[in-house]
């Protein structure tokens, strides 16, 4: 149909001959004035609204197809008026072929009022309004066309079945490529090579390889199309060595490749990485002059970028025609993927120059450059481009833009894209779950999972992994099991990130044990897995089993990177395990070729500060071949407050106030290494400072979780509703532990009051108020699990070793750094924190 549609034009030399051909009944005076009107209109397409009442039916026919081969839909339209004032003598070829100009002009509206008014109709009138609504992508439209020529019982030809299978495959439903395979094979179309090819096709879709290969043997008469289709349903299912063996007899047969089959086989080479054969399909490519080709071009770019080869992508990119967006597109979003974002940038600007018009995808691999750069001024200016070309509702650009707004710490813009947005889907809601998350947001990103789940939107391991991220940071163990459950009855439990994600939440929420428990029921791991096990282990102060598992990563071939060195050296500094950590730190270098950074030296500086050798920390900080961060500082005035070393605690204080005047924490600690040492009126300038700078000393704050609710106690805390109860079960606490040998170190209370006040004060500190709220609000036997926001003292640690025995109860507590799991008189940490 598409051939007879788009012929040839017709010379006036021959007009006439068609004519007596078509119509041998016509007389040969008509005749020859149809043949000089013809002659007219060609040199003249104006002169069809001149008035003519002697043009018949087929001379209307020659000059609809006129007008379809020059593009002149408004000439069409003209003719059709002239046609309906001559009394409409169009017999059905003619008003298809008019029916034609209308559905390639997209006039779908008077192709459609055309159909309707026909007296009578052929397969050909309805599958060119079936490709007229495909064109428009109402499918919907085309099928129930289809339907109703199936039941007006018209010929079911192989164009009939070529131009419907399109249909379904750019619906999304080539599946149903089945029940029309059925009636081709009884009306024995089977082997016809356009139908062939259109199954193939839909097969390939459809994942339906094995199918789409018998059609293939079953076409008798194969031509280059149909090789093509096969090759590239082998290569877009994953079956690339079926693939190349496809093109290797393609060539045997003596057919020549085009620039599909050449794309198809590209991906294929991809696929097994065979890039030497790649290399010489590409030597094909050259002599068959398809280098310039936009298809080929594409595939040589992502060949030459999975090889790694930059520059033979750059000189491929450089050769080929860039006047079409495709290959802008493909190396922005290529750069933008690999980290290189101001090439990606750079790139957008050149095309821009290049005046080429971006499309969505463009737009949206450029924002992702944007939003990996963090430059919001520039994300602003391609926000403003967007607008401009109306693809701000499209969703991959809108995602984009809120992913931009995120990252750059503009997350209420983010929100206020997503609520605008007209078209979302799991991407805009895990874009926005992970702004919340990445922003510390915790609590906000939960709801939007609560609401997303509720839209009935289809959680990804993305979803899963953040709202996991953020049941840990809010150390919501109820809530991280629940979420595990979601991940097990979605067949997401099995999933990596998901698992790394479970591991994490249950490390942080006290867990560590679930946390063993999923690494060691995951079927594959990766890096992250192994580092995620051992940084656990050593938030436990669980040293030895954290080194236990760097053992086994390292034997299973796994190479440690920058991270789980981290994890080494804090399970060795939180252990005090010197020696281990030294040696760990010393092969970093010397056997995996890995440079120490800030974090690595701060470890160090903590292990050997926290071990008492509190000179070496301040000569590796001097070694340091970069300047010392605050981190770093950090560790050793740390590490001065445990062994009361004013005059290095003094200086490393000074170092950090040097690069962050304002930090509160650090006037803390050096306020309390003076009141260890009694200097009461270094504490007071220190404190009136404070009070100078408007800086507040961070209050004191733990919290435990139950029963869905949180509740939260302050040092002193009188507000709780339950106050009277805690109060008579800490003085019940108070005596318990004086029996079992709890004698108070009042050197933890940093003020200068009386012996008995410090007592006192020494009961109320906030994790003993929820500790005792613990003890009658949950079960006999049950688990107790209090956060802390800053680093618990010396008594209340001896003080929960004494209770977790008395009342057989496992204690577990999160400070600032690490867990304490208290149990039968015992913690973790073996004293050492």
């Amino acid at each position: 149909m598409i051939r007879l549609f788009t012929g040839r034009a017709l010379r006036p030399s021959n007009i006439s001959a068609l004519h007596q051909k078509l119509n041998p009944y016509a007389c040969s005076s008509s005749c020859g004035f149809s043949a000089q009107a013809a002659i007219q209109t060609q040199q003249n397409p104006s002169s069809i609204n001149e008035p003519c009442s002697h043009f018949d039916s087929y001379m209307y026919g020659s000059l609809l197809r006129h007008c379809i081969q020059n593009d002149d839909p408004v000439s069409a339209m003209g003719l059709h008026c002239k046609i309906i004032k001559s009394g409409n003598c169009l017999d059905l070829f003619a008003t298809n072929i008019l029916l034609n100009v209308y559905v390639k002009a997209e006039f779908l509206s008077q192709a459609e009022l055309l159909f309707d008014e026909m007296p009578e109709r052929n397969t050909i009138s309805f599958v060119t309004l079936v490709q007229g609504y495909a064109q428009r992508s109402q499918f919907s439209e085309s099928v129930g066309l289809f339907s109703r020529l199936h039941r007006e019982g018209h010929e079911l030809n192989p164009f009939v079945f070529t131009s419907i299978l399109k249909v379904l495959v750019s619906m999304e439903c080539s599946e149903l490529a089945w029940n029309l395979h059925a009636s081709v094979y009884k009306l024995g179309h089977e082997s016809n090579a356009f139908v062939g090819t259109a199954l193939i096709d839909a097969y390939s879709v459809c994942g339906c390889v094995d199918f789409a290969r018998e059609v293939f043997d079953g076409i008798r008469c194969k031509d280059m199309v149909t090789w093509t289709g096969m090759v590239a349903c082998y290569a877009e299912n994953d079956c690339f060595q079926e693939a190349l063996e496809a093109f290797s007899q393609m060539r045997l047969v003596g057919f020549k490749p085009n620039n599909f089959t050449f794309a198809g086989v590209f991906k294929a080479c991809i696929g097994i990485e065979a890039f030497d054969i790649a290399k010489g399909i590409h030597g094909c490519v050259l002599k068959t002059r398809y280098e310039h080709d936009i298809y080929v071009g594409v595939a040589l770019l992502e060949l030459y970028t999975k090889c790694g080869n930059i520059d033979n992508v750059q000189r491929v990119f450089e050769e080929i025609p860039k006047t079409d967006v495709i290959p802008w597109s493909f190396m922005i979003s290529r750069y933008a993927q690999s980290e290189q974002s101001e090439k990606a940038v750079n790139l957008f600007c050149r095309m821009r120059q290049s005046f080429v018009v971006p499309n969505q995808y463009t737009f949206a691999s450029t924002l992702q450059a944007c939003a990996t750069l963090g430059d919001l001024d520039l994300g602003k200016q391609m926000h403003s481009l967007v607008l401009k070309a109306c693809l701000d509702a499209d969703v991959f650009v809108s995602n984009a833009l809120m992913d931009v707004y995120a990252k750059c710490g503009r997350i209420e813009d983010s929100m206020e894209l997503f609520e605008k947005s007209p078209n979302r889907n799991d991407v805009s809601w895990n874009t926005l779950i992970v702004g919340y998350v990445n922003c510390g947001d915790a609590e906000k990103a939960l709801d939007l999972f609560m609401e997303m789940h509720e839209n009935q939107v289809q959680a990804t391991e993305v979803t899963y992994s953040s709202v996991l991220c953020a049941s840990a940071s809010l150390t919501a163990l109820e809530l991280g099991t629940q979420i595990h459950s979601l991940t097990v009855k979605t067949n997401y439990a099995e999933n990596t990130v998901v698992h790394n994600a479970l591991i994490d939440m249950y490390s942080k929420c006290g867990r560590i044990r679930d946390a063993h428990l999923v690494f060691d029921m995951m079927n594959e791991r990766d890096e992250v897995s192994w580092n995620t096990m051992i940084s656990g282990y050593s938030m436990h102060g669980l040293g030895m089993e954290a080194l236990k598992i760097f053992q086994m990563m390292k034997d299973r071939g796994y190479k440690p990177n920058t991270l789980t060195f981290v994890g080494v050296l804090s399970a060795c500094s939180n252990s005090g395990l010197l020696d281990q950590g030294q040696a760990y730190f010393s092969s970093m270098l010397q056997e995996y070729g890995i440079e120490p950074c800030i974090e690595h030296y701060s470890c160090m500086v903590w292990l050997l500060g926290r071990s008492g050798h509190l000179d070496k920390a301040l000569k590796l900080i001097e070694e340091i071949p970069f300047k010392p961060s605050v981190m770093v500082w950090r560790a050793l005035l740390g590490a001065c407050v445990i062994h009361n070393n004013v005059e290095l605690g003094r200086i490393s204080a000074e170092r950090i106030l040097e690069m962050e005047p304002q930090d509160d924490a650090t006037h803390v600690l050096l306020s309390n290494i003076y009141a260890t040492a009694r200097k009461w009126d270094n504490v007071t300038a220190i404190r009136q400072s404070m009070r100078k700078k408007g800086m507040k000393k961070e209050p004191g704050l733990s919290w435990i979780e139950n029963q869905g609710r949180v509740h939260y106690f302050s040092v002193g805390d009188t507000s709780h509703p339950d106050m009277k109860v805690i109060n008579g079960i800490l003085e019940w606490l108070n005596v318990r532990t004086r029996r079992a040998g709890y004698v108070p170190n009042c050197n933890a209370v940093l003020l200068d009051v009386e012996h008995k006040e410090k007592e006192r004060l020494l009961w109320v500190h906030s994790e003993r108020l929820a500790l005792a709220f613990a003890l009658f609000r949950t079960s006999p036997g049950s688990q107790i699990r209090i956060i802390k926001n800053l680093r618990i003292c010396v008594d209340c640690h001896a003080a929960m070793k004494l209770i977790s025995k008395i009342m057989q109860r496992d204690i577990i507590i999160r400070d600032m750094n690490r867990f304490h799991d208290f149990h039968d008189g015992i913690c973790s940490c073996g004293d050492y924190w």
